[in-house]
């Protein structure tokens, strides 16, 4: 093992890998984990006949990574290695793919939707894999994609199936999955073991050289207090108590304080309750309600103009689209009172004391003379861009030799990033062109980030694996992670409780390790059982709502003006698309710009935005299908259902709706819409 340059720690921590047992390796950030799961698939591919490797990963950007840092470097002049996400045309037929390999790396739903489809090109069979390590595996519960594809294993194990792949997983930290308590994280901890059907191993004899290897940072708590006036703040609550008396909240329903995230949880239950009573007056204000209680949010965090350019762009876009009276008062109350929030959020004296903090947390890094390089994680992809903006700005912040950009996830929309971007600005933050990044939760988890010595936590409420991923990036000799906070506020109760998780997350693993080979056994089969049964009723359950109710029984209403706009029975799924084959709602929506995607498809590619004709509530967009076929690819959620005699609340995603939604047949639409198109 030495030849390969693992650790001592590293070494223990694999050995019963070797042995192929399902393990799960639990190693902090920087710990070596990957390069560990290398070694293990090196030995593997030696020793086993017909090996096929298969490394899952959660995101995309983790793909290239583990593929050019670790996998083809070490195991690419022996073995067939190949990279597979779903912005690679291998996908489509990724069945080959496998049959090709010697190790594979993909995200995990490409796996998955190989396991489910038939189509040989594309299918895949666990029994094809004989070694499969999971990255991040602490992801591997709920409905994950990770979870279903080890229920998937733990169905065929029940049963006496073989062959089977043997598994390893990777991960900083389990957490303790929400339990204050050491016998709920107990359970927690086994829950993780069962679907992962592994056992978890850390190093225990080499403990000391781990803690050498991987230094804990400094941490410090920079706690400010409370202003002492706020009169932006102020005015934003009395123009929400406004709303409050003009919406006449239902007598069973009351708000919490403003400016909470439990505030923020309410009017999302108030707008779901306007929508499932038809009820548009209600659901608008609650919409409008929860942008103040943003701009709140972004007031307590941020500067007092980023949150007013939060309101101000939110109703820039409302203004051309008023359709009744509630429109018409609510962008009312914007604009009479738009001058005042503009000024006072422009008066110095009562700016964010956590700003001055947070400037002092940087310059006290960089002006000391010593070459620094640090992250800066932050709440949502707005705040890292008013950060961005707040450091352009900050003379002292230049002076001190700070530059910054931002680092956030990969998707489409105007702020996000694409992988070629996300690249860039690592490659130009590693070679020193960038010494701060501001990032959301992307740079804490799995991204190959140099070692910092300023990790700075600001304006965040996460759990406790997110604070451990985070702390785990200040790598670097004498580093600092600086958590800075409200005194008594709602992100400094929440970073101290992380830290009694965090212990609690050690002694729930510790007690799991102690207990014997067959206890161990004996409570992993009985909880795969107990979910496999579970996952079974929810099933049964759901597939007997939909029988209950047709298709075309239900109406699709606009979720921005509650306009009847479809029919149930013209909804069709498609390459996990659900799309409107009705060639008469058209008539319904506008088309806007067409996005652009760094990946392809087989049979269909992306087209334009749609939104309502009358309100422009987003819908979704079009896409081309076989070259010729434009049709509205539509998000359940921009939508309100309805049925006769029947309220039901709004969805967030198809696989919810109460009806069977049926597969798309090309053939049968052309022959309906456009017989040409068959010649």
């Amino acid at each position: 093992m030495a030849d390969f340059g693992l650790y001592t720690y590293q070494q223990e921590v694999v050995e019963r890998a070797l042995k192929r047992e399902n393990i799960i390796i639990w190693l902090p950030t920087g710990g070596g984990k990957t390069r560990a799961a290398v070694y293990v698939a090196k030995k593997h591919l030696e020793t086993t006949p017909n090996a096929k490797v298969m490394v899952l990963v959660n995101k995309v950007h983790l793909v290239d990574q583990h593929y050019n840092k670790e996998f083809d470097p070490h195991l690419g002049l022996r073995y067939a290695v190949r990279k597979v996400s779903g912005e690679s045309d291998e996908k489509d037929f990724f069945g080959l793919v496998v049959q090709d390999s010697d190790v594979v790396i993909c995200t995990a739903q490409i796996l998955y939707n190989a396991l489910i489809n038939k189509e040989e090109a594309r299918h895949v069979e666990l029994s094809d894999i004989t070694l499969l390590i999971i990255d991040e595996c602490h992801h591997t519960h709920k409905e994950s994609v990770y979870n279903k594809v080890m229920r998937l294993y733990v169905e065929k194990k029940l049963k006496g199936e073989k062959p089977l792949p043997q598994i390893l997983g990777l991960t900083a930290s389990p957490g303790t999955g929400g339990a204050k308590t050491l016998d709920k994280a107990v359970e927690h901890v086994l829950e993780i073991c069962a679907n992962l059907d592994s056992a978890i191993v850390s190093t225990k004899q080499y403990a000391p050289e781990l803690k050498k290897v991987v230094p804990r940072p400094r941490k410090t708590f920079n706690i400010v207090n409370k202003r002492d006036r706020d009169p932006f703040g102020d005015h934003l609550k009395s123009m929400m108590t406004i709303i409050h008396d003009y919406m006449e909240l239902p007598p069973d329903f009351k708000l919490r304080e403003c400016g909470t995230q439990e505030y923020e949880a309410d009017v999302v239950v108030l707008e779901q309750r306007g929508v499932r009573d038809n009820n548009r007056l209600l659901a608008q204000c609650a919409l409008h309600l929860r942008q103040y209680n943003d701009a709140l949010l972004i007031n307590d965090t941020l500067r007092m103009i980023d949150a007013y350019r939060s309101l101000e762009e939110y109703y820039s876009t409302k203004s051309t689209m008023a359709i009744d009276g509630t429109d018409f008062f609510l962008l009312g109350l914007f604009e009479e009172n738009q001058v005042e929030l503009r000024n006072l959020a422009r008066d110095s004296r009562f700016e964010n004391p956590k700003m001055d903090e947070l400037q002092s947390t940087l310059l006290k890094q960089f002006g000391s003379g010593v070459p620094s390089r640090g992250i800066l994680f932050s709440k949502t992809r707005k705040s890292t861009h008013c950060l961005k903006d707040w450091v352009l700005k900050n003379r002292a912040l230049k002076d001190a030799g700070i530059k910054a950009d931002i680092l956030t996830g990969a998707g489409n929309g105007i702020t996000y990033m694409t992988q070629n971007e996300q690249a860039e600005i690592i490659k130009n933050f590693r070679m020193g062109s960038l010494n701060l990044l501001i990032s959301t939760s992307v740079a804490e988890e799995g991204l190959d980030i140099p070692e910092c010595n300023l990790v700075v936590r600001y304006g965040l409420l996460t759990n406790e694996i997110a604070q451990q991923q985070a702390s785990g990036r200040a790598r670097a000799r004498n580093a600092q992670y600086a958590f800075v906070a409200q005194a008594g506020g709602r992100e400094d109760r929440r970073e101290r409780i992380n830290e009694y998780l965090e212990e609690l997350t050690g002694q729930a693993i510790g007690r799991v390790q102690t207990m014997t080979p067959q206890e161990f056994c004996s409570k992993i089969t009985q909880l795969q059982e107990m979910a496999v049964t579970c996952t079974k009723i929810e099933l049964k359950r759901q597939a007997e709502k939909r029988s209950r109710n047709t298709a075309s029984s239900f109406q699709l209403s606009c979720r921005g003006c509650f306009t009847p706009v479809a029919s149930g029975s013209d909804i069709k799924l498609v390459e996990n698309m659900y799309i409107n084959v009705n060639p008469a709602f058209k008539n319904h929506y506008n088309v806007g710009d067409k996005p652009t995607l760094e990946r392809s498809f087989k049979d269909w590619e992306p087209g334009c935005k749609i939104s309502c004709k009358k309100c422009n509530k987003k819908w979704g967009n079009e896409i081309k299908y076989m070259k010729c076929a434009i049709m509205p690819n539509l998000a359940i959620k921009n939508f309100a259902l309805g049925s006769p005699g029947q309220e039901w609340p709004p969805v967030k995603k198809w696989k919810d709706v109460p009806f069977t939604v049926e597969d798309f047949n090309f053939k049968e639409y052309c022959q309906e819409n456009n017989p040409d198109l068959l010649d």
